[in-house]
């Protein structure tokens, strides 16, 4: 996910109200205003927008394919990289979080220079909320979508860095938000896909994930314990747990996050589509939701429904049960994973709150998993995100090291 705060844009001339508004933010200083209609927003987003080609849309035959085959590839133009980092666009096979085949799209960025002995050292990046709808995948913005926001320095720092947008996301079909089993799908195959596209990649890795991302890199983990990749060396998750007991009357009662409700609907409907929205969100959310699911993406929704709060959901004190499936689907800190676990949230999150990411860090500790918890007094979500990059840059480069990994569980009482 992603809070009320803007992105920070590749292209400071097309969107400076957004990265202006990012530094503000860091800075502690007053916000430039966000995009106040829906019509602004709508701009905004067109000016990082890069056209959806048949690349994306073109049938992706998958009968004679596995999980992680590379489809096509090709050289990617139009991004807002650093100097000498290149891009090479790939459509994958993956799984829907059932179990189905989908094809997914990525890119893949490259840094500047040879790569090293036995190829460039690889980050599996797993995006926060971008939007529910085809145009938000992240491969079809010029900055990335994260940009400045953490890509760019770990281009900078020598990582490869696979981006997978999710199914649904670039290529067609409904994407299913929020969805720790498909996300983590998602970004695990996109790794040999990406190998086979560009050979210069290293074999091992890490996932790297913020938010809705930060979901999925702990499912990586996860899944990475019944695969067992040997050249897969931990995960690094920012912002990315809630609570079933305070999530949703959270978002209905903060001010300016209330159309993450919507992309949580379409999510869930495009999980369990016996689910109707309409049995999770009131009127006044439902009398956009056809609009920001399908015509744009973050500022858009942002924009559609900014300054509402209280009274969009339908009921807050009803229990949906599919909604309690999302939860215990997405539940995190119970499984056990494969190699250690990087675990990040900002005090200040005003998307995600903290004491959601303590408790799955508990529960982890509690099951024996090895976690590394930090936070960040005072950050919101991007914030917290971006000023963790180099913590993040160190664990990971530890991890490439060979270097034990660290970690801040309590330790367990002697039986």
């Amino acid at each position: 996910m992603k809070n009320v705060m803007p992105r920070a844009a590749g292209s400071r001339s097309a969107l400076s109200i957004v990265w202006a508004a990012v530094l503000a933010a860091l800075a502690g200083c007053a916000t430039p205003q966000m995009p106040g209609t829906p019509g602004e927003a709508a701009k905004v987003e067109a000016a990082d927008a890069l056209p959806i080609t048949e690349f994306y849309t073109a049938p992706a035959d998958l009968s004679h394919s596995k999980p992680g085959d590379l489809i096509r590839q090709e050289q990617a133009q139009g991004y807002t990289l650093p100097r000498g980092a290149r891009a090479v666009r790939i459509v994958y096979h993956s799984l829907s979080a059932t179990g189905a085949d989908v094809p997914t799209s990525a890119v893949v960025l490259i840094p500047a220079g040879k790569a090293p002995q036995g190829g460039w050292p690889v980050i599996a990046w797993a995006h926060g909320t971008s939007g529910v709808s085809q145009q938000c995948a992240p491969s079809l913005m010029r900055d990335v979508y994260y940009g400045e926001e953490g890509l760019y320095d770990m281009l900078r720092a020598g990582f490869a860095v696979i981006a997978s947008d999710y199914h649904g996301l670039g290529t067609p079909g409904p994407h299913q938000y929020v969805n720790k089993i498909a996300q983590a799908h998602d970004v695990i195959y996109s790794v040999p896909a990406a190998r086979a596209a560009v050979p210069e990649l290293g074999a091992r890795w890490v996932a790297d994930g913020h938010s809705q991302g930060g979901l999925a890199s702990w499912g990586v983990a996860e899944q990475e314990r019944a695969i067992q990749d040997p050249n897969y060396l931990g995960a690094v998750s920012v912002a990315g747990a809630a609570r079933e007991s305070d999530f949703f009357a959270h978002l209905d009662t903060t001010p300016g996050v209330g159309f993450y409700l919507a992309f949580m609907a379409y999510g869930l409907h495009a999980r369990y589509p016996e689910f109707a929205p309409s049995e999770l969100l009131s009127d006044k959310v439902m009398a956009h939701y056809d609009d920001v699911t399908t015509h744009g993406c973050w500022f858009y929704g942002y924009a559609m429904y900014a300054g509402e709060s209280g009274g969009l959901l339908r009921d807050p004190k009803a229990v949906n049960p599919w909604v309690h499936r999302m939860f215990v689907e997405n539940a995190l800190g119970a499984a056990p994973v494969s190699g250690p676990l990087f675990v990040i949230g900002g005090e200040g999150d005003q998307t995600v709150p903290i004491d959601a990411i303590r408790d799955a860090v508990a529960a982890g500790c509690r099951t024996g998993l090895t976690i590394s918890f930090k936070s960040y007094p005072g950050l919101d979500h991007d914030p917290t995100m971006i000023k963790s990059i180099p913590a993040q840059l160190a664990w990971i480069r530890d991890r490439f090291a060979g270097k034990p990994a660290p970690s801040t569980c309590p330790v367990p009482p002697h039986t």
